[in-house]
């Protein structure tokens, strides 16, 4: 698939940019390697990246004398991207800061497309994805499966949760009670909670999520994934998305991805709330795997270069003509493979 091209005035603002990084980061390289000359940087040790601010990180020690402790370190220039969830190398310098010399072996990452078609990470070493879902903002397929492509594709577990169940009426129960029993049949769990209703206290269905797991809590703004959290640790101060009663989309509150201990046990990463999941930055080949009952389809077309949008002898719409894959399912599927499609014409005619 290819990128997004980009036309003469945004490379050169692109160049530029990662022109004063370079130079930045040669700087502060400088600075850690006279420390390191001068004896000033402690000894190595491991430490849990807990929050991501620009060029600096709040790291957690978890072993030697500053075990348990939250550090401010820098990065030193020869590591590549590094986020909430990492395992890293640290050193303890001056006044309660410290430097990061290398990244441990990474279980996962999650990451997310920017506008210039560039992979974001957004945290690592996950054990499942949280998908949090309500009925209002009013929760849509092709906005979840996306969600579940992500999930697919990285070999992270994910799950369903439905938030606000008080906001179930006889006008969306229908709707919402179908929208979930699709993601049942195909084997995901699922699982409703109301955080106005829990109180203070975590629900029982949240509880089970989270405990022992690190956790990431992903979907809209306004679903209310920082008012679960704040049943979740009710010690920590979060600002609760407000839903706009005009528009009926989030606001976003959350501008960092940041890992919480929780008291029952086990992590919990929030990330920012992402309106769309874009998935552009992949291939058609991985999308038809990131649908479970697609997967189960592939190589089974009448002719090897099928597109899957209504070609003759197609696999995938001869099992959604026999019910084994749902109208909803293959119409975001369709839409998609067309998002993908009109991101690749767009950047082929910039210029």
């Amino acid at each position: 698939m290819a990128k997004r091209r980009l036309n003469k005035q945004q490379q050169f603002r692109i160049k530029k940019v990662q022109e004063e990084r370079a130079a930045r980061a040669a700087r502060k390289e400088k600075v850690v390697q006279a420390q390191a000359e001068a004896g000033e940087l402690g000894p190595e040790q491991k430490g849990l990246v807990i929050a991501h601010y620009g060029q600096q990180l709040d790291v957690e020690a978890l072993e030697g004398d500053h075990n348990g402790s939250v550090v401010r370190c820098f990065v030193r220039a020869n590591i590549d991207s590094l986020v909430t969830g990492d395992t890293v190398i640290w050193r303890p310098g001056k006044n309660e800061t410290g430097v990061i010399v290398a990244r441990c072996d990474r279980q996962n990452l999650l990451q997310r497309p920017d506008n210039f078609g560039a992979l974001k990470p957004v945290a690592a070493n996950i054990d499942h994805i949280i998908l949090v879902i309500a009925p209002e903002p009013e929760p849509h397929d092709n906005l979840i499966d996306r969600y579940l492509v992500a999930s697919e594709i990285t070999d992270i577990p994910a799950v369903i949760l439905l938030n606000k169940t008080d906001l179930i009426t006889d006008r969306n129960r229908e709707h919402i009670d179908a929208l979930l029993g699709r993601y049942e049949a195909l084997g995901y769990g699922v699982f409703r909670t109301s955080a106005v209703e829990s109180g203070e206290t975590p629900s029982p269905e949240v509880e089970a999520l989270v405990k022992n797991q690190t956790s990431v809590f992903v979907g809209q703004s306004g679903v209310g994934k920082s008012s679960i959290i704040q049943t979740l640790m009710p010690d920590e101060v979060l600002r609760v998305a407000a839903v706009s009663e005009s528009t009926g989309k989030g606001v976003h509150t959350t501008t960092t991805a940041k890992l919480f201990h929780l008291p029952m046990g086990g992590d919990l990463i929030d990330s920012p709330g992402i309106r769309e999941f874009g998935l552009w930055h992949m291939t058609p080949q991985e999308i038809e795997y990131g649908f479970r009952e697609i997967r189960e389809e592939i190589g089974h077309c009448k002719f090897r270069n099928c597109r899957h949008m209504g070609d003759p002898g197609c696999a995938i719409d001869a099992a959604a003509d026999e019910g084994r894959i749902s109208p909803e399912r293959l119409k975001s599927f369709h839409r998609i493979l067309q998002d993908m499609a009109e991101q690749q014409a767009r950047g082929l005619k910039v210029n």
